[in-house]
Order: C-alpha cells, then sequence, then structure tokens
C-alpha cells in the first residue's frame, strides 16, 4: 500500500532532484556544442557548465527562478489511494519551499500577492492522466517564467499550414535573449486552442525521446533555422540558439490548425518517480 508519508517524503527528494540538478543528457548536449561555439558563446556554456556543476555539489537550486511547481502525474485505474494526492503533492510543495529552500515566486494574478510557499489557488498545477496497471508515476517539472512568458498559441487556418514554421521561427527571434537561449522548444500542433498548449509543455517533458517519419523532419527543420538566427547562448551570439526541438501532435476539427510553442530555457529541469503497491 502506497503511503501518503511516503508519497511527502519521496517527491520532496524528487523536487530537491529537478532544483538542483539537471538530467545527464541534458549535460551532454550542452558539453557536446561547446567546441564548435564561437569564443564569446563558449564562455557561456563553460559558465553554465560550472553553474551546475556547483548547484549539483552544493545542492543549491540551478537558478533563482524555482518556477511554478507542475506535477504529471500517471495514475493506474487499477491503483487505489486512500488519502488525497492532491493535497499530499500541496503539502510536500510547501516543505520543499522551507527546506531546500525555494524561492516563493506564487502571487495571487490581479493583487499580487505572494502567499510565501509557493501554493495558492490550483497550485501547484497537476495533470492527472489514467494509464492501465497499479503504477503511480509522478513527473516534477518546476517551470520558470522567462521562458514560459516567452511562449505563444495561435490559431492556423487549415490553409495557413505553410505559414507556421515562419511562425515558430518569428516567435523565437522576438523573444531573442529573454528565455535565456540555448532553449529547448516544445510544440503541440492539433487539438484545440487549450490541448494544443498541454501538447506544447508535454513535448517538453518528454525529451530527449526522438519523434518519428516526417514529424522528426520537421523537428530538424525547425531546429536547423532557430539555430541559422544566431542568438546564441545568453542570446550573445553564436550558432547554438536552440539545443532541441520536440513536437507532440493530436487531431483536430476540419476548421481550424492550432499551434502552440512553449519555450524552455538551458535548465531543462525533470525528475520522476514510480510508487508501486
Amino acid at each position: 500500500m502506497i503511503k501518503y508519508e511516503q508519497i511527502v517524503r519521496e517527491i520532496k527528494e524528487a523536487i530537491k532532484e529537478s532544483q538542483t540538478t539537471l538530467p545527464d543528457w541534458v549535460i551532454s548536449k550542452l558539453e557536446d556544442i561547446k567546441e564548435n561555439e564561437t569564443k564569446k558563446a563558449k564562455e557561456q556554456i563553460e559558465t553554465i557548465l560550472e553553474n551546475i556543476r556547483i548547484a549539483k555539489e552544493e545542492k543549491k537550486p540551478i537558478c533563482q527562478d524555482t518556477g511554478v511547481p507542475i506535477f504529471y502525474v500517471k495514475h493506474g485505474t487499477q491503483l487505489s489511494l486512500d488519502f488525497s494526492l492532491s493535497k499530499a503533492l500541496k503539502e510536500v510543495t510547501q516543505k520543499a519551499t522551507q527546506e531546500i529552500p525555494l524561492r516563493p515566486s506564487i502571487v495571487s494574478p490581479w493583487e499580487r500577492k505572494n502567499t510565501g510557499d509557493n501554493t495558492g489557488d490550483k497550485i501547484p498545477i497537476i495533470n492527472y492522466e489514467p494509464v492501465e496497471g497499479s503504477k503511480l508515476e509522478i513527473i516534477v517539472f518546476p517551470k520558470g517564467a522567462g521562458s514560459e512568458n516567452m511562449s505563444k498559441q495561435k490559431m492556423f487556418n487549415p490553409g495557413q499550414k505553410g505559414e507556421v514554421i515562419e511562425w515558430i521561427i518569428d516567435s523565437v527571434q522576438e523573444a531573442g535573449p529573454k528565455p535565456c537561449p540555448p532553449i529547448f522548444l516544445g510544440i503541440g500542433i492539433g487539438g484545440t486552442f487549450d490541448y494544443s498548449t498541454q501538447l506544447s509543455k508535454e513535448a517538453l517533458i518528454e525529451l530527449p525521446q526522438q519523434s518519428q517519419g516526417k514529424i522528426r523532419e520537421l523537428e530538424r527543420e525547425i531546429l536547423e533555422k532557430v539555430n541559422s538566427l544566431e542568438i546564441g547562448p545568453m542570446g550573445l551570439g553564436g550558432k547554438t540558439t536552440a539545443l532541441d526541438v520536440k513536437i507532440k501532435t493530436a487531431h483536430c476539427h476540419t476548421a481550424s490548425l492550432p499551434v502552440a510553442i512553449n519555450i524552455q530555457c538551458w535548465a531543462n529541469r525533470k525528475a520522476k518517480r514510480v510508487f508501486e503497491e
């Protein structure tokens, strides 16, 4: 039986992991681009890698913006919990904020009053997906404001398909240095207005998984064109503006073509825990 206290204990460690370390594949991408970069860009990448090293050694957040707490939950349909998972995730967010510690960043949307513990109305954000089996999977995905503020959505007409790539590239160019490049670019195509944005964020979480066929070709084309902008690391110029692009798609209404882009900074932070009965 999965216990309330177990969730709080292990997810607090997952939050700490997501805030103080990066997945190995992210670090590898940064190291891979370093040697082929311009002098100024190489200096920025070296600084980023040093920042990652210090954060891991000292167990301190990689960035001062510890983000909005977001959880992605896959709940086995054969699994029964005798407690509120939402309550547990709210409590663990409060504990992590105090004990790691994390910067309190959550405010009321209009009055801008800070809650002080990174929880609030509908915060943390919890996405539930029912799946077969009896396991419980929880992904911790903190999202900072610098990159989130540069994200976009547009409802294209089906006949405007040829304009989609240009809109994506223009959006990245407009964002410039604000999302702290080199970035990761999650793209959602299809669904509805709201679902396309959900797909774009899920695309970031699925990295480094690769798409297949024509979608993979489209990802490569977008990555090449984004990097040709030469915004470079931290916006100071260079060959690498984006480290990777991931697209998620869904079927959509015959009369619409929803497209969303969710930009992530170089610190693509996440951690996962799996619980079994």
